[in-house]
């Protein structure tokens, strides 16, 4: 059973929903991620959600996108990335962590190269954003055959053959995209939320983790009452871009934020 399978079961037992915090691996510098990842740990969080970052971003809004292009300035790669996973790993070995990126940084190092470092690495769980499972079949069995579970992103307009096909190919939870758009982007509308969350739960049994739109403690307490986690990512890396030049307080703004959410879902 994997580290992210035996988290959501535990919690399942004890109405407990996962924190799972998003930022990105190298940003603003390499020695600022692993300090900041045990401070969220500390702060509440379950699984971290860890970015690779990739110089054409799709899926992300400016604050992810400028992420990528302070850690690419330090020469940050997939294999720095895992790197980092490793050194987290030397002090906390039972938090998930999650990686999520885009697959052409995967495929340059190779399928089954990527998942045997990943391995090594300690890595629970792989988002490839724009890696649809049809698409995705070797990749996905070495994921699996490594006991790394892929992890896919659920569509605000997905149909109920989608969600099935999707749910079969993935494992470890499925990440609901509350908003049609960029992260970071629009206003979050529960009450649609709501209604799409009984259709996934309709069609799978695993774990339905929301993210992109939550910005604040209120809007992680009404997220969390409606699925098994809350992702929180640009309302984070923002805080690390409004204060470069004293990381020490974007560091405090965070462990606040995340506190300050933890306290609000477990109210």
């Amino acid at each position: 059973m994997s580290r992210l399978t035996a988290r959501f079961e535990a919690f399942s037992k004890t109405g407990r929903k996962a924190l799972i915090p998003f930022i990105t691996a190298g940003d603003p510098n390499p020695d600022f991620t692993v300090p900041m990842m045990h401070a969220m740990v500390n702060a509440g969080a379950d699984i971290i959600e860890l970015g690779v970052p990739f110089s054409d971003p799709m899926a992300e809004g400016p604050v992810i996108q400028r992420a990528c292009e302070r850690a690419l300035a330090h020469n940050m790669s997939l294999s720095r990335v895992l790197t980092i996973a490793s050194q987290f790993r030397e002090k906390d070995r039972q938090t998930p962590l999650v990686l999520m990126g885009y697959v052409n940084p995967i495929e340059a190092m190779g399928y089954e190269e990527f998942a045997n470092a990943a391995q090594r690495a300690d890595i629970d769980g792989v988002i490839t954003v724009d890696l649809p499972p049809e698409e995705g079949q070797e990749y996905i069995a070495l994921l699996k055959a490594c006991e790394i579970d892929p992890v896919f992103l659920l569509a605000p307009n997905i149909s109920d053959e989608r969600i099935k096909k999707v749910a079969a190919a993935g494992s470890g939870y499925l990440y609901y995209v509350s908003l049609k758009g960029v992260t970071g982007a629009g206003h979050l509308n529960t009450a649609d939320v709501e209604i799409k969350l009984k259709q996934i739960r309709a069609n799978t049994s695993l774990p339905v983790t929301i993210g992109f739109g939550v910005k604040d403690a209120v809007t992680a307490r009404t997220i969390a009452g409606l699925g098994d986690g809350v992702v929180v990512g640009s309302a984070l890396v923002s805080k690390i871009e409004a204060n470069l030049a004293d990381l020490e307080i974007a560091r405090n703004e965070i462990v606040e934020l995340l506190t300050s959410m933890r306290q609000a879902i477990d109210a």
